[in-house]
């Protein structure tokens, strides 16, 4: 298959993306990613969405989340810590071992990563503001003209998504898949809507690093 480029996510059309999230309830973004895998067949992007554990993971996404878990996990040489909270609907999925394997990989992901937000949602005006202020200096700075500036801008911010925001990132035990795509997988396994409601991230000698549902940004305190 030919490998799949910025230029064929580009010609995705937002009518292709719409019409393939009526039909498998999967999110924006799983579903263009499917559509430029498949070069925009319909009928192969929904199955490659079900292989993926996505179709359907969307629809639950409304269902409130008032059970769970919570998760610890502790990095060799104990230097990093990480209590993670993870929501589902019923105390019977939180014990199930799909959901405990899933709270479980997203503690030591945050350990390994070191999100600043759950979700590209809880990025501040402010912060946003200030990178945008930084990628267009440095692409001015490179002679780019001006006509381009903020395509290259806003590419730069998809990358600042992918490398601070929780459900953006690529998780570290399968860098082809992000934790969106895992927590959707797990929710097409399970049959329940799952979030991320919060965690904490300790290192030694560092400020803490909070994120939760809620709050605008990640917080740090001492």
């Amino acid at each position: 298959m030919t490998p799949v480029t910025r230029e064929t996510h580009a010609s995705i059309s937002a009518p292709q993306v719409k019409q393939l999230r009526e039909l498998t309830g999967a999110g924006w973004m799983d579903c263009k990613a499917a559509l430029a895998e498949t070069r925009g067949n319909v009928e192969e992007a929904v199955a490659w969405l079900r292989k993926k554990g996505m179709a359907g993971a969307q629809r639950k996404s409304g269902r409130a989340t008032s059970e769970g878990a919570v998760a610890s996990y502790i990095h060799a040489g104990a230097k990093i810590g990480v209590l993670v909270e993870v929501n589902c609907e019923t105390d019977f999925v939180a014990r199930t071992p799909q959901f405990r394997q899933l709270v479980h990989d997203l503690a030591m992901h945050v350990a390994a990563a070191e999100p600043r937000f759950l979700r590209r949602e809880a990025v501040t005006p402010e912060v946003l503001a200030q990178e945008r202020e930084i990628y267009r200096e440095q692409a001015r700075s490179t002679g780019k003209p001006d006509k381009v500036l903020d395509k290259i801008v806003e590419g730069k911010l998809e990358k600042f998504y992918e490398e601070t925001c929780l459900y953006e990132q690529h998780f570290i035990k399968d860098d082809k898949m992000t934790i969106r795509e895992l927590i959707d997988s797990v929710i097409a396994a399970v049959k329940e809507n799952i979030t991320v409601r919060r965690f904490a991230r300790f290192k030694i000698g560092e400020p803490t690093l909070v994120a939760e549902v809620g709050s605008e940004s990640a917080a740090t305190e001492k």
